[in-house]
């Protein structure tokens, strides 16, 4: 953007003191505008002024990347650059400059906008970039196999830096290639993707202790979702694991949803599909991977294929399905705008059981649409559709009756189903990965 409007970018860099950054910023400025000799600015306000005087003529983006590295050289930057835009001061008045402030450690930079931070009510505009979703990703990828784009999106998901910076580009060409393609690029330990999810925790500057971090996100991959699950697991009580949980949170390393039938009962997901394959497939056999011949990395992913189909595969295509629901599904399949679409657990009261449910969509005022089963690794058959029929049942004696069934498949339904499926009248869809990408 910088390049196309000739705006000014800095990059700041990491561990830098505070001179040294001012320093590299004056000879940045002094190339951008053409001058001899690099600029010098004897603190943080001469600098910003110097900034905003770039917009005198006309609107310019100025870019201050990696803003946690210069907040951490100088602390009081944000106070400087609230000063700096107090609403008299003639910089301000007579500046176009569009200051935008970069950093991917999303507690932080959301930091800075909250509460009495200096900069609260400053920013025209706060823009937090996700990742591509899963359609999204197989376009960036270039993949013409449904199922192919659904394996690489289940470990590296929508970054797209994993394919352009990181692969350089490197895709697995078929079905048939993506086991080497995983056991070269993914688990051998020269390539950036082993080590990754170890950086992702080191480089947010809000971590501490980043070993129990660590732990606290492979007891989620395990299938601890809840507080207690999650402080059983890993042998501390609930509260001490409070803070490390929020942290993830603001991190955008974990979501904490509310269980769809259940109050006060919350589960916790990691977010990042590589982060999950980490603590699921790299972390538990780091050492062997490490140190593994190519014949012996091929044995460790062949005996890992259980456990990535049950950690990895299921959880992550279980959030593709709810995310094609809410965002990508026509009313008509899902019964209505699906406002909410989340997990839940339904419980019989007259066989004390409770029954997993995978997806329950609902409109912005919690009335009930639709619910579905996801499954990943089997083809489903009518005794998928009667277990649903059943928690449908109970749910509709709560006066909470689904006006859908839907159920998702990676690998397809048996003939039966499929008859039941076009004599509902619409009442139980049916998605496979032909239509989770194309369809509606």
């Amino acid at each position: 953007m910088c390049k196309a409007t000739s705006g000014f970018y800095f990059a700041a860099i990491e561990a830098v003191p505070r001179q040294e950054s001012l320093r590299q910023l004056g000879e940045a400025l002094g190339r951008h505008i053409g001058s001899p000799g690099s600029i010098r600015f004897a603190n943080w306000d001469e600098a910003i002024d110097a900034l905003l005087a770039l917009g005198k003529d006309r609107p310019l983006p100025v870019v201050l990347d990696e803003f946690p590295y210069l907040a951490q050289a100088a602390p009081e930057l944000p106070s400087v650059i609230q000063r700096a835009m107090s609403p008299l001061r003639e910089e301000r008045t007579e500046s176009r400059s569009r200051i935008m402030l970069c950093g991917s450690s999303i507690s932080f930079m959301g930091g800075l906008l909250t509460g009495t931070a200096p900069l609260r009510g400053r920013a025209s505009m706060e823009l937090i970039v996700p990742t591509f979703n899963f359609r999204a990703a197989r376009e960036f990828w270039e993949l013409d196999d449904l199922r192919l784009a659904a394996l690489v999106y289940l470990i590296l998901g929508g970054t797209p830096a994993y394919k352009s910076e990181f692969l350089r580009g490197v895709a697995p060409a078929s079905l048939e290639d993506f086991d080497d393609w995983v056991i070269d690029h993914v688990l051998h330990p020269a390539s950036p993707l082993f080590r990754e999810v170890r950086f992702l925790l080191a480089e947010d500057p809000t971590l501490r202790d980043t070993g129990l971090y660590h732990t606290v996100l492979a007891a989620v991959a395990e299938g601890n979702c809840t507080r207690g699950s999650i402080a059983s697991r890993i042998e501390r009580k609930a509260t001490d694991i409070s803070h490390h949980l929020t942290v993830l949170a603001d991190a955008g390393l974990l979501t904490v949803e509310p269980d769809a039938f259940r109050q006060n009962r919350s589960t916790y997901r990691i977010i990042e599909p590589l982060v999950r394959f980490y603590h699921s497939i790299i972390r538990p056999r780091f050492a062997q991977l490490e140190q593994a011949r190519p014949d012996r990395t091929e044995r460790i992913w062949k005996v890992a294929q259980p456990r990535f189909r049950s950690a990895v595969a299921g959880p992550v295509f279980e959030h593709m399905c709810r995310s094609w629901t809410r965002n990508m599904a026509a009313e008509e399949t899902v019964g209505g705008m699906a406002e909410q679409v989340l997990s839940g657990v339904v419980h019989e009261p007259s066989s004390r059981t409770s029954h997993e449910v995978d997806l329950v969509a609902m409109e912005d005022d919690g009335s009930l649409l639709a619910i579905g089963e996801v499954k990943w690794g089997d083809t489903l058959g009518m005794a998928h559709l009667e277990r649903m029929e059943k928690i449908a049942t109970i749910l509709t004696a709560r006066g909470q009756e689904p006006k859908v069934i839907v159920l998702f498949s990676a690998t397809g339904f048996m003939p039966a189903l499929e008859d039941a499926a076009a004599k509902s009248g619409g009442r139980v869809q049916l998605v496979g990965l032909e239509r989770l990408y194309e369809g509606e």
